[in-house]
């Protein structure tokens, strides 16, 4: 059995990956709605990728004996008027999923839960990966995203974007 503290922050960040999910699904419609479907594609696929963590979090618990809480998924309140807001909101929301994952690595870390620490070593991975991801977007939108060409380039570039389910194996 897992430690209560831990086994709750794994539970709660079910919801959290669940939130996520459904932040980036508001992104995507909103580049939807501006006819951007590149970008729509690219935040549907991030949209997938964060309900897949929040399924992995899920089974983890479930393998280790715990139970599953559900709670509900907040609507997104993020004020998107500009094409750079999705951007600058996604950048802004993976620094705090980093955060929140850097807490329950560091409860299982004090626990000596070794098995919860190899667990979210690959979201630790992910983490790196999702800023530079949404911090790169950010940096191409302000070099490009003023010009129209350019800005048709990133949308070609984002809907070319395939999903991959994630390569975590429990």
């Amino acid at each position: 059995m897992l430690n209560i503290k831990v086994a709750e922050l794994l539970n709660d960040q079910i919801n959290k990956e669940l939130y996520s999910a459904y932040l980036y699904l508001d992104f995507s419609i909103f580049y939807e709605q501006q006819g951007l479907d590149g970008f729509a594609n690219w935040y549907m696929i991030q949209a997938q990728e964060e309900r897949d963590h929040a399924m992995l979090f899920l089974k983890y618990l479930q393998q280790n004996g715990e139970k599953v809480e559900l709670g509900a998924v907040e609507k997104p309140d993020k004020k998107l008027s500009t094409l750079m807001d999705p951007l600058k909101a996604g950048f802004e929301h993976e620094q705090y999923v980093t955060g929140l994952i850097n807490n329950i690595y560091a409860e299982a870390y004090a626990e000596k839960d070794f098995r919860t620490m190899q667990f979210l070593d690959w979201f630790v991975k992910e983490q790196l990966e999702e800023e530079k991801n949404a911090d790169d977007m950010i940096k191409k939108m302000e070099l490009f995203g003023n010009d129209s060409k350019g800005l048709y380039s990133l949308d070609s570039e984002y809907a070319a974007r395939v999903y991959s389910a994630p390569s975590l194996v429990l």
